[in-house]
C-alpha cells in the first residue's frame, strides 16, 4: 500500500539528496561544511614517511592515511626552511610578498619582527566565514603578543612561539616556551605527545560550528630526543647546539610518536564521528636533516636543490576525494590555503590576492593534471619550476635541470637547452621584480 509522504519527510530527503550532491562534486553545502584539519610536520624529509619509501622503520597511520586519499608526488614547500613556508601557509602568498623579515627563519634577535596583524590569514578569514579556530604547535612567526597566532584569526593557541625547543623542558634558546593563547605555561610531558593529547580534546569537543584546527608538530626537528629520552635534555644554550647528537634510531622514535598521536587524533575525529566530514591534509614545512630520507633528491633543509623544498604530501576527505591515488600535479604551501578556503566556502580578501591554487579539483579527480610555473628565492639561491624544468642558481652559477627524467639534479642541461634555460631565466627574473628585495647575502 502506498502511503503518502508527509512535507517534512520530503523536506528532510531533498536536503539529504543535496548533501550527497554537493559532496560528491567537492563543494560543500552552506549546512554542513566541512571541519578541516591541517597537520603540518616540521622538517620532514620527502622520504621519511614509509609510503615514500623509508626503508628502516614504518608509519602505519599515515600511510593508512595517503592510502584513504590521494598522495603528492610532486608536492613543495615555499622555502627550504621554518619561517617563510609557515608565512605562505597562512596566508597563501609567497613570503617574497608579505613581509622582508619572513624571508628567513626568525631568531631569538629578530623580537620584534613578525607577520603584521593587518594581514588577512586562513584562519581570520575562516574565523570571519563562521569556523572554530585553533592552532597547536609550532607558531614561529613572531613573539610579539601582535605577532602571534591569537591576533591572526586563531581563536585558541596551545604550544610554542619559536622555531625549536627541548622535547622535555620545553625551553628554547630564547629560554622557556609553551603557551596558552597569551600566556606561558608549564607541563610535564614529550611535547609531540602534548600536543597530540590537545588535538584529541579539540576535536571531541561538543560543538555548533564547523572547526579549522591547524596542528604543527614540532616533530622530527632537532633536538632529536625520542620520547624515552628524558635524561638528554637539550636546550639549545649552555650544553652545545640543539642540532648536535641524536641517531637514526632516536630519529625513527621521534617518527613513531608523531604517526602514533596522528593516530589517536584520527581515531578521536572517528568516534565524534566526525571523520566523513573532515578534510585532512598532512605535509612538511620543508625538506629534511641530517637522517631523514630525501632519497632519490639532492641535498636537504636550507637548498632550493630538490631534498631542501620536495615535501610528502596526503590529502583525504571521505566520500569526495577518492582513495587510493597518487598525483605528479606540482603543489606548494600556499595552495594548501587556497584549496581551504574554497572547500569551506570562504572568500580571500581582495586586497591580498593570494598566489595559490585550489587544488581539490584535481584531488577529486575533475582535473587532470597541469603545468605550474613555481618559485624560490633565499639570500643565497634562487629556484623557477615551469613544467618539467627547473631553473637553479647557486653561488652564482646557474644550471637547468629536466625533473621528468632527472630528479636527482645530476645533469645540467643549460647549453644543451639554451632556449629553455632563458625562458625560465626571464620568467624567475620576472617573479622577483614584483617581489620585495632580497635579505643582504652578509646579513648576520
Amino acid at each position: 500500500m502506498n502511503r503518502k509522504v508527509t512535507r517534512r519527510e520530503f523536506i528532510v530527503a531533498a536536503a539529504g539528496a543535496t548533501a550527497i550532491t554537493t559532496a560528491r562534486c567537492g563543494v560543500p553545502s552552506a549546512s554542513r561544511r566541512p571541519n578541516i584539519l591541517f597537520i603540518l610536520a616540521d622538517d620532514l624529509g620527502y622520504g621519511d614517511l614509509s609510503c615514500y619509501g623509508r626503508p628502516d622503520y614504518r608509519t602505519p597511520v599515515l600511510d593508512e592515511l595517503a592510502s584513504q586519499g590521494v598522495r603528492f608526488l610532486s608536492a613543495y614547500a615555499a622555502a627550504p626552511v621554518c619561517t617563510p613556508t609557515r608565512c605562505a601557509v597562512v596566508t597563501g602568498r609567497y613570503p617574497q610578498r608579505v613581509e622582508v623579515g619572513l624571508y628567513e627563519p626568525l631568531t631569538g634577535r629578530d623580537m620584534d619582527k613578525g607577520l603584521a596583524p593587518e594581514h588577512p590569514t586562513v584562519a581570520s578569514l575562516l574565523k570571519a566565514s563562521g569556523y572554530e579556530t585553533a592552532l597547536i604547535g609550532k607558531w614561529h612567526l613572531g613573539w610579539k603578543p601582535e605577532f602571534g597566532p591569537n591576533r591572526h584569526g586563531f581563536e585558541e593557541f596551545f604550544g610554542i612561539l619559536s622555531g625549536a625547543e627541548d622535547y622535555f623542558t620545553h625551553k628554547s634558546p630564547e629560554g622557556p616556551d609553551l603557551w596558552e593563547n597569551l600566556a606561558p605555561v608549564e607541563r610535564v610531558g614529550y611535547l609531540t605527545n602534548l600536543l597530540s593529547d590537545r588535538a584529541v580534546q579539540f576535536v571531541t569537543r561538543s560543538r555548533t560550528r564547523p572547526f579549522y584546527l591547524s596542528l604543527h608538530y614540532t616533530a622530527p626537528h632537532a633536538p632529536w630526543e625520542g620520547p624515552e629520552d628524558a635524561a638528554i635534555g637539550h636546550t639549545g644554550h649552555g650544553d652545545g647546539p640543539m642540532i648536535e647528537g641524536g641517531s637514526l634510531k632516536i630519529f625513527a622514535s621521534m617518527m613513531k610518536c608523531m604517526d602514533d598521536g596522528v593516530g589517536r587524533v584520527l581515531q578521536a575525529l572517528r568516534r565524534a564521528g566526525s571523520e566523513r566530514h573532515t578534510l585532512v591534509i598532512f605535509t612538511s614545512d620543508n625538506g629534511g636533516e641530517r637522517y631523514s630520507h630525501n632519497w632519490p633528491f639532492s641535498f636537504h633543509k636550507g637548498d632550493l636543490w630538490e631534498g631542501g623544498i620536495r615535501v610528502p604530501a596526503i590529502v583525504r576527505w571521505p566520500g569526495v576525494v577518492p582513495d587510493r591515488q597518487t598525483t605528479e600535479q606540482a603543489a606548494i604551501s600556499m595552495d594548501w590555503m587556497a584549496t581551504i578556503l574554497a572547500v569551506a566556502g570562504a572568500k580571500p580578501d581582495p586586497a591580498y590576492p593570494l598566489d595559490g591554487e585550489d587544488l581539490m579539483p584535481g584531488c577529486t579527480g575533475k582535473r587532470g593534471v597541469y603545468d605550474r610555473s613555481l618559485f624560490w628565492r633565499t639570500r643565497h639561491q634562487e629556484a623557477a619550476r615551469v613544467g618539467r624544468w627547473k631553473y637553479l642558481k647557486e653561488s652564482g652559477k646557474e644550471h637547468l635541470f629536466d625533473l621528468a627524467v632527472d630528479p636527482g639534479e645530476v645533469v645540467d642541461l643549460k647549453a644543451k637547452s639554451g632556449d629553455v634555460f632563458k625562458r625560465l631565466q626571464g620568467r624567475f627574473r620576472a617573479w622577483n621584480n614584483e617581489m620585495l628585495p632580497n635579505l643582504p647575502p652578509d646579513e648576520d
